[in-house]
């Protein structure tokens, strides 16, 4: 699946998180967007790690975008929160790799192959910014 749930709390968390001044905490985001506290948590750190988000620790802590969202990809923050690139189908990005080793028989995979890049190619042009607008 393309947009996991996961994927579309962090996009509602970077909107949120984009508009503020100064670190949201994770309670007040969760509070704010309906989400599960402990789910939103990883979510947000995962953000963190790849660096699309910082961290603050402490009474006034939180977490703030550390990029301008026009250089935060969708691209970026879905492969952030999925441990990977998002992908529409099950297949494999290459005949090389294909799980049931029967890629030279498979008629379709080079159609979902193509597909798979053109949507990899629009989720890394379009960022936080566009969302924003």
């Amino acid at each position: 699946m393309l947009i996991t749930r996961a994927s579309e709390y962090a996009i509602l968390s970077l909107i949120v998180l984009s508009k503020a001044e100064s670190p949201v905490d994770s309670e007040s985001l969760s509070n704010q967007l309906s989400i599960p506290k402990s789910f939103l948590a990883k979510i947000l750190q995962a953000l963190a790690k790849k660096e699309i988000l910082k961290s603050y620790k402490g009474v006034n802590g939180g977490f703030i975008l550390l990029k301008e969202s026009k250089n935060i990809s969708m691209l970026d923050i879905m492969s952030a929160v999925e441990g990977k690139a998002p992908a529409v189908f099950d297949c494999a990005s290459s005949a090389d790799d294909c799980p049931s080793e029967m890629a030279h028989l498979c008629s379709i995979w080079p159609f979902l192959n193509k597909l798979q890049g053109k949507i990899d190619l629009f989720l890394a042009e379009l960022t936080l910014a566009d969302i924003l607008n």
